[in-house]
């Protein structure tokens, strides 16, 4: 029997506007993408991208570099993507986003990229347009974006952080590479801290920027401060400074099990806008 030709192609240049408009459907859930097209079409290459067209429509997208994310994905898609990527285990750290999509897709692959480090299975994906001001939340006065200077003392904040989200530490040896990227996302002005007697005790970090939607990730408070309700004025003054700048729209996902953090979001003003999972590999 003739093997027809697989309908997923590497995106260009000449599909980004498409692109942009399958993430814009949900634009909450889709910013990680969306802002990924947009960083590499400025280095003149969307080739982390790929997708399926119908009669000239691109109907789907997945985004593959060191993460797997799909967009827009039928069942169909899916069992096509996963056909393109099955011998691609050594080069993926994750696959994440919508739920659905997501196991799925992993079904798929599981046999062929063998067992996870963890599944994070069910991550609601929040969003909110709302002023924190605007529903009577406190201000913390000291959230101010990270300084070009403070790479060094933002650097350990993000390391425990990171370690303790993921379960094993951003770098081994000498941190320069992970330093560069924290330097990266404070250039941008992405990174907020409140700094105190030099240290950060709090951070966030602008993970995802496009379409006019702000996802924020690694929210960090430091241990000794934990549990004395600092988490939520500090949250809402950087997300009422990203809706007075960048966006309008804020966005984050958190573990179905982090009821602290659920918590704090609610009183923020955030609610559901769908169910994510990350396979970590």
């Amino acid at each position: 029997m003739l093997r027809t030709r697989s309908p997923v192609r590497t995106l260009t240049r000449t599909d980004v506007d498409d692109a942009l408009e399958l993430c814009s459907r949900n634009v909450a859930t889709n910013v990680f993408v969306a802002a990924r097209i947009i960083e590499t079409l400025a280095s003149g290459s969307v080739s982390a991208a790929m997708g399926v067209r119908e009669e000239g429509r691109l109907t789907s997208l997945c985004w593959a570099s060191s993460n797997v994310v799909p967009v827009e994905t039928t069942a169909a898609d899916r069992a096509l993507y996963a056909e393109r990527m099955r011998r691609w285990r050594g080069r993926i750290a994750s696959l994440l986003g919508p739920r659905e999509e997501v196991v799925d897709l992993w079904d798929d692959l599981e046999p062929h990229w063998g067992r996870p480090r963890a599944i994070r299975a069910h991550q609601p994906m929040l969003a909110t347009s709302t002023p924190p001001s605007a529903l009577g939340v406190e201000l913390d006065p000291r959230v101010r974006p990270a300084r070009a200077d403070e790479v060094d003392i933002v650097l350990p904040a993000a390391a425990h952080m990171f370690t303790a989200e993921i379960g094993y530490p951003p770098y081994t040896g000498s941190p320069r590479s992970y330093r560069g990227s924290l330097a990266a996302l404070i250039a941008r002005g992405h990174t907020w801290v409140v700094v105190e007697d030099g240290e950060v005790v709090f951070k966030t970090d602008i993970g995802s920027l496009a379409l006019g939607c702000a996802q924020l990730q690694g929210v960090w408070v430091a241990p000794h401060l934990r549990g004395q309700g600092l988490a939520v004025p500090m949250i809402a003054s950087v997300v009422e400074q990203v809706m007075a700048g960048p966006a309008p729209l804020v966005s984050l996902y958190v573990n179905d099990f982090n009821a602290p953090a659920l918590a704090t979001y609610d009183r923020l003003g955030f609610a559901p806008v769908g169910d994510f999972t990350t396979v970590l590999l």
